[in-house]
């Protein structure tokens, strides 16, 4: 699964960094984050788009929106 997050609050690279170490707590395959987004990769089987979403908030920051799309297999 690939996710994107809208992410509200993120104004400076402390806040891409802090978003970053959060999501990187999780067993993603990837992750990608710059001002007020975040693109990550996962195993459905190992973490959902909650999980995805509380890490975010629980850093501070607040998700606006997420848009997931299945990997291809």
């Amino acid at each position: 699964m690939t996710e994107t997050l809208k992410i509200e609050g993120m104004s400076c690279d402390g806040c891409i960094n802090s978003v970053r170490k959060a999501l990187e707590r999780l067993p993603l395959s990837n992750v990608q984050v710059k001002l007020g987004e975040a693109r990550v990769e996962y195993d459905e089987k190992m973490v959902n788009q909650n999980q995805v979403i509380r890490a975010v908030e629980d850093a501070g920051f607040e998700v606006t929106a997420a848009r997931g799309t299945a990997d291809a297999a």
